[in-house]
């Protein structure tokens, strides 16, 4: 039998306008180019996870409309293998969307209405058990309802889950959520949110010592995504930097769901922790060579093929 990784979390139709700079407050500016893209961070991982794991199963739960939107959706991701049997439509609420502007260096900056993602309950987890069940790694963001999200990684959890958390969209979370992840995902702007500190631009030095912190607040092990840093991971016993590999980005919009999708599916496989996240990297760093979500999540022989 595949290994079976199951994504908890949203699906968004991405609205995408690349800018020459991203607007200040009151400001107007002129957008090029607008695309629409299958995204949302809990698709987006299950996309990456489909698109390069053809040794292992992919499940997705979550929550869409009944429109054209919830439809595209779940085709983009049933086309890169993903299993959507646990994608329920609700009559309450649209189907979420993103409204994403690029500037020319490939920063964006996002705006997402959740719609039908909000619908994904707490009290419906239980539900969810089939869909996790015999899963080796639960993939969460949070994107869906925090109560959801906790309830849902708990249930992971009994069903002998390993369990992945992306604290994305960046805002504080308790130690009892925290406490439920055996890897906390975050990036730097996360992480110093998730530390209470004002948000900076992150040394290298000061890596070791950050890490140390966020995996004192409960989770099992840390993998602090860097940018074109590459990333770090603490464990505990174990503490490795992952070099990045230096391309020109075009959007940076899925980057980091592409990294988690990736190494959820490396670590599924069996690989051990520093291939991993060698693995992930390469995926993310083509990712951000392309526009949009979904559409920029590269193949798994890319990513093979890829030295950077």
């Amino acid at each position: 039998m595949k290994p079976i990784v199951c994504v908890v979390g949203s699906l968004n139709m991405d609205f995408v306008v690349k800018v020459d700079h991203l607007p200040a407050p009151g400001e107007t500016v002129l957008g090029r180019d607008f695309q629409m893209f299958p995204g949302g961070k809990g698709a987006n991982q299950a996309c990456a996870a489909g698109k390069l794991g053809s040794s292992v199963d992919v499940r997705m739960v979550g929550r869409v409309g009944y429109d054209a939107f919830a439809d595209h959706l779940k085709a983009s991701l049933s086309a890169a293998g993903v299993d959507v049997t646990y994608v329920h439509a609700t009559q309450s609420q649209p189907t979420g969307i993103a409204l994403i502007w690029v500037e020319s260096a490939g920063q964006n900056s996002i705006v997402v209405a959740a719609g039908a993602n909000n619908e994904l309950a707490a009290s419906e987890v239980e539900a969810l058990r089939a869909a996790m069940r015999d899963a080796r790694y639960v993939l969460f963001q949070l994107e869906t309802p925090l109560d959801t999200v906790e309830a849902a990684l708990k249930l992971a959890r009994e069903e002998g889950a390993k369990t992945i958390l992306d604290p994305a969209p960046a805002q504080p979370l308790s130690l009892d959520l925290l406490r439920l992840a055996d890897i906390l995902t975050p990036n730097e702007t996360e992480a110093c949110i998730l530390l209470g500190r004002a948000v900076r631009h992150v040394e290298l030095s000061d890596v070791p010592v950050l890490a140390n912190q966020l995996r004192s607040m409960g989770p099992q092990s840390v993998v602090l995504k860097l940018g074109e840093k590459g990333c770090y991971y603490d464990d505990g016993v174990k503490q490795i930097h992952s070099p990045g590999f230096p391309v020109k980005a075009c959007d940076t919009t899925a980057a980091g769901d592409t990294f988690n999708g990736a190494l959820a599916i490396a670590l599924a496989e069996g690989q051990p922790i520093e291939t991993a996240l060698r693995f992930a990297n390469r995926a993310a760093a083509i990712s951000i060579t392309r526009i949009g979500a979904q559409a920029s999540i590269p193949s798994r022989m890319e990513v093979d093929q890829f030295s950077g």
